[in-house]
């Protein structure tokens, strides 16, 4: 018997063997046919130059410059700016500037400037500052070229027109905000409380369905309203009472009357504060620190903290320091037995004791030092050192017109009056 042939590796596979290494085969021979495609797609495609276009874009103008369409720009000043800071805005060199303040007018007018003022650049072709031109004041408009390093300078009239115009209405809000809305600006209704302030208050007195009427001048130029000017004559109607105020030149000084020729300026004011609402009477009440009833021998005015107080007639400054519990005050004494006293200040104002003071003047500002709840004015009119109500007491009054001059007003204020009684009987109708 023969022998068998000897065991290899080969023999010893079996089926399944052979048919997995074939499957292994088939693969890698598929991965060397696919590895070079894979490799092409994978590299980065060449890039395709497009067609390109250029743009014109308008970029936004610069801030706070104004263009009108021509050569000249203009900047409205604002706050905290400078010349210096206004010329690198508009792409001016400094030199340039610094060559414009030799002109001895534009160097009065611009070293300082404040805003709201309004500068005018005009520009050559090559952005080279060619004209700057401003104004001056009201009337007169300045304008200095730059040719060659010189400049030149020319004067422009703007001249002001003065019209009469009447502003009339009823009270439903507030006297502020029915004034402006018939036509007067903040200035006239300042203006108008600084003229009624020794008969009215302005926050208490007036109330819903009160009328006013008013004839003041408005001041025009080419076309265009600037402001309220003077105001000429006045009327409010307030409940039963009727108050009126007439403007009128007495040797060289310009005041304000009633219609019988008394002046409207008393030798004191009862109201020494602008806009300040009423918070205490005169009389007995319950302090409201102490919280015990004591006798307030003054009136109280609630005001901002900051708010200007004005000394109530002209006198003399007797008193200037802490006052215990009324804090910070001022004492003045207006001559013929009469003061008066403020109270609870944040500050003083600039005058020392013994100094002369005009009425108006600032002497102090509302505060809430000493014993206060909160920022107002303590306010006390004294005759022969004894505290009386100043609201209630007569105010002293200064000599009215007569003879001569008392005829030339009342000729002065006719067309005034007739204007009020027209523009009165047109609100009354509108009323009904």
């Amino acid at each position: 018997m023969s022998p068998s042939p000897p065991d290899t590796a080969l023999s010893r596979w079996s089926r399944e063997h052979w048919l997995l290494a074939g499957l292994f085969a088939f693969a890698g021979t598929l991965v060397i046919a696919i590895a070079p495609g894979l490799a092409n797609a994978m590299r980065q495609p060449a890039l395709v130059q497009a067609p390109m276009t250029t743009l014109s874009l308008l970029l936004p103008p610069m801030a706070g410059i104004r263009h009108d369409g021509s050569s000249w720009q203009y900047i409205s000043v604002e706050r905290g700016q400078t010349l210096s800071h206004i010329f690198r805005q508009v792409g001016i060199p400094l030199a340039v500037m610094r060559e414009m303040l030799k002109h001895p007018e534009a160097r009065k007018s611009l070293w300082n400037i404040g805003p709201g003022k309004e500068l005018a650049f005009e520009l050559d072709g090559k952005d080279q500052l060619r004209t700057l031109r401003f104004d001056r004041n009201d009337a007169e408009r300045i304008e200095i070229s730059l040719a060659d390093g010189k400049t030149e300078q020319k004067i422009i009239e703007r001249p002001l027109n003065q019209n009469v115009a009447i502003a009339s209405g009823v009270i439903n809000h507030s006297f502020s905000a029915d004034a402006r809305r018939a036509g007067l600006t903040a200035s006239s209704i300042n203006k108008l409380a600084n003229v009624f302030k020794y008969d009215i208050d302005f926050v208490e007195d007036l109330q819903d369905g009160d009328t006013f009427e008013v004839v003041y001048e408005d001041q025009w130029r080419e076309g265009e309203r600037l402001r309220n000017g003077d105001v000429l004559a006045a009327r409010i109607t307030t409940g039963k009472k009727v108050y009126n105020a007439y403007f009128f030149e007495n040797n060289g000084k310009a005041e304000y009357f009633d219609e019988r020729g008394n002046p409207l300026k008393k030798t004191l004011m009862r109201i020494p504060i602008e806009y300040a609402r009423l918070s205490s009477s005169f009389g007995m009440r319950n302090h409201p620190v102490l919280g015990r009833m004591r006798m307030h021998k003054g009136v109280d005015y609630a005001a901002r903290s900051g708010t200007p107080i004005m000394a109530a007639g002209d006198g003399r400054i007797k008193f200037v320091g802490w006052k215990n519990g009324y804090g910070r005050g001022v004492e003045v004494d207006h001559g013929q037995g009469r003061s008066t006293f403020y109270g609870h200040m944040s500050a003083w104002g600039k005058y020392k004791a013994g100094q002369r003071v005009n009425q108006g003047a600032i002497i102090g500002y509302v505060g809430a030092s000493g014993l206060a709840t909160g920022p107002h004015l303590h306010y006390e009119f004294r005759i022969g050192g004894r505290q009386v109500n100043p609201l209630s007491v007569t105010m002293p009054k200064p000599q009215p017109l007569s003879g001569a001059t008392l005829a030339k007003f009342h000729a002065s204020i006719a067309p005034a009056i007739a204007r009020m009684e027209l523009a009165q009987k047109n609100s009354r109708l509108a009323m009904r």
